[in-house]
C-alpha cells in the first residue's frame, strides 16, 4: 500500500484541517511571538504618568536561537498584528491535529505491514 494519500481517501475531519491551514497560509499575514501588554512611563516631565498612570503599550515577543527578541508595537499597528498572531497560533493548532492524524495513520500503516 502506498503510504500517501488522495484528497478523497483522507476523512472529511482531515481535509477540513487541510484546507483551513491553506487558508491561513494563503491569508495576508503570519507572525510568530506572543504579545504582552505592558505599563510603561514615556518621561516627559507633564505627562500623567510620572503621577502613576501609565501608558499600556503592546510589545511582541518571539525567541530565536535562544535569545529573546522584543518589539515595540506602534497603537496604529496593534489590530493588524493581534491578528497575525492570532492566525499564527491557530496554524499551529490545526497542524499539531494534522500531525496527531499522521502520527496514528503511520501506526497504522505498521501494524498492517506485520500482518
Amino acid at each position: 500500500m502506498k503510504p500517501d494519500l488522495t484528497r478523497s481517501e483522507m476523512s472529511p475531519a482531515e481535509r477540513e484541517l487541510r484546507a483551513r491551514a491553506a487558508q491561513l497560509l494563503q491569508g495576508a499575514g503570519l507572525l510568530h511571538g506572543n504579545l504582552i501588554e505592558r505599563e510603561t512611563v514615556c518621561g516627559k516631565a507633564t505627562c500623567r504618568c510620572t503621577r502613576g498612570e501609565r501608558h499600556q503599550v503592546l510589545h511582541l515577543y518571539r525567541r530565536v536561537d535562544g535569545k529573546l527578541l522584543q518589539m515595540y508595537v506602534p497603537r496604529y499597528l496593534e489590530e493588524t498584528v493581534r491578528r497575525w498572531v492570532a492566525q499564527d497560533h491557530e496554524l499551529r493548532e490545526v497542524l499539531t491535529e494534522l500531525w496527531a492524524l499522521e502520527w496514528e495513520r503511520l501506526r497504522s500503516l505498521k501494524t498492517r505491514k506485520k500482518e
